[in-house]
C-alpha cells in the first residue's frame, strides 16, 4: 500500500513537474532577440537617460532580449525616425513627440501641450489613468503608422532660455529670433516673436553666428553641454512654452506583437521604472550644473518675469481655439486634458502645502 501511494506521489509530481516546463516563459529558451533602437540624442544626459532604460531591460530580460542603443544619425536622421520605425528601419526610437508632430499638431500635446496648472507628472498620470494613451493610440491608427509607444521620465519645466540681455518685461520679447519646437513655436510666434526650429546641436553655432537671438533646448545640463554658457550669459528659468514634456519610446508594431507577452510587457515597466530613476537622476544633476553656470562660468540666473508667462498663458488659449476649430480630434484630447488636470489639480492644490515658503523659511 505504502509503494503503490508513494508511487502516485511520484508520478503526480513528475506529471506537475513537466506542466511546469511546458509552462516557462519564452524568456528562459535561451533565444536572444535584438531589437535596433535609434536616439534623438547625440551625447550627453539624454543619451544617458536613454541607456538607463535599456540597462532595466537588460537587467529584466536577461539573455532573451538586446536592444542595440545607436546614437542620433546612426541609421536616419531625427525627423526621419518615426518612419523607420514605422517601416521597420528601426525597431524602436528614443526621442519626444514633438520632433514629429509636424504630422499631427495633436502629438504636440503628448509632451509640449498648454500648461493646465499641471506637471509633467500629471500628464503622465493622465496618459496612464485619464484615457491619454488609449486617445495617443487612436492618433496612431489614424495616421496609419505601425508603431507602439510608451511614455516615461517627467522632466521638469524648461527654462525660456537664454538672450542676450535680460529680459525684464513682455515688450523686449517682440521681434526676437528664437528656437524652439513643438507647438510652443505656434504660441511665440502669437507673442510677436520670429521662431526657428533647430535641432539640439545647431543651437549654439546658431546663436554664435547671429541666426538666432535667443534660443531654449531643454536643462542646465544640455545647455552647458551645449556650450550656452559662451554665447549668452543671461539665463532665464520658468516658462509656460514647454512646461510639461517627458521622452516617448515608441516600437515598430509587427515587431513588438511578435514579441512574448513577458518581453512586450518588460519593455513597457521598464519605460515606467525609468520615471522615478530620471527625475531622481536629472533634477540632480540640472541643479548642479545651474550652481556651476552661476559660480564657475560667470551666467547671471534670472526667473523669468510674471507678465512673460501670463502672456504665453494667452498664447496658448489662442493657438488651442485655433487648432481645436480646424481639428476635432485635437478638440477631444485638450478637453479630456482639462477635465483630468482639473480634477487631479483640485485636489493637489488644496492639499500640498508651500514649499516655497518651508524652503525660504532655511535657505533664502
Amino acid at each position: 500500500m505504502t509503494d503503490t501511494v508513494n508511487r502516485r506521489k511520484f508520478l503526480r509530481g513528475s506529471a506537475v513537474a513537466g506542466a511546469a516546463a511546458l509552462a516557462t516563459p519564452a524568456i528562459a529558451e535561451g533565444h536572444t532577440t535584438t531589437l535596433k533602437m535609434q536616439a534623438a540624442w547625440g551625447g550627453g544626459i539624454f543619451l544617458e537617460n536613454a541607456q538607463s532604460y535599456v540597462d532595466r531591460v537588460h537587467a529584466m530580460a536577461g539573455d532573451a532580449l538586446k536592444i542595440d542603443l545607436l546614437a542620433v544619425d546612426s541609421v536616419v536622421k531625427t525627423s526621419q525616425m518615426q518612419d523607420a520605425v514605422h517601416r521597420g528601419v528601426l525597431d524602436a526610437a528614443h526621442y519626444v513627440p514633438a520632433y514629429w508632430y509636424s504630422k499631427s499638431k495633436t502629438a504636440s500635446l503628448f509632451g509640449t501641450g498648454p500648461c493646465f496648472g499641471w506637471s509633467s507628472q500629471e500628464v503622465l498620470g493622465w496618459v496612464n489613468y485619464g484615457g491619454g494613451q488609449e486617445l495617443f493610440d487612436e492618433l496612431m491608427g489614424s495616421l496609419g503608422l505601425n508603431v507602439v509607444s510608451f511614455f516615461n521620465s517627467p522632466m521638469p519645466a524648461q527654462p525660456l532660455g537664454w538672450f542676450k540681455e535680460q529680459i525684464t518685461n513682455v515688450s523686449q520679447m517682440n521681434g526676437l529670433k528664437y528656437r524652439t519646437v513643438g507647438l510652443a513655436a505656434d504660441v511665440l510666434l502669437e507673442m510677436g516673436m520670429s521662431v526657428v526650429q533647430l535641432p539640439g546641436g545647431e543651437i549654439q553655432p546658431a546663436m554664435k553666428s547671429g541666426l538666432i537671438d535667443a534660443a531654449e533646448f531643454n536643462n542646465p545640463t544640455s545647455d552647458r553641454d551645449f556650450g550656452m554658457q559662451d554665447v549668452s550669459k543671461d539665463y532665464h528659468l520658468a516658462s509656460f512654452h514647454q512646461s510639461q514634456e517627458f521622452f516617448e519610446v515608441t516600437f515598430n508594431k509587427r515587431k513588438f506583437e511578435s514579441l512574448p507577452a513577458e518581453l512586450q510587457a518588460i519593455l513597457k515597466y521598464a519605460s515606467e521604472a525609468e520615471n522615478s530613476n530620471f527625475y531622481w537622476h536629472n533634477t540632480k544633476r540640472y541643479a548642479d550644473d545651474l550652481v556651476t553656470l552661476q559660480e564657475e562660468q560667470g551666467v547671471k540666473v534670472h526667473r523669468t518675469p510674471d507678465d512673460v508667462m501670463a502672456a504665453q498663458l494667452e498664447a496658448w488659449d489662442v493657438v488651442v481655439d485655433r487648432i481645436s476649430g480646424e481639428d476635432e480630434f485635437f478638440a477631444r484630447v485638450i478637453e479630456s486634458q482639462k477635465a483630468y488636470a482639473k480634477n487631479v489639480m483640485g485636489y493637489l492644490n488644496l492639499n500640498q502645502p508651500d514649499y516655497k515658503l518651508a524652503y525660504n523659511h532655511y535657505f533664502a
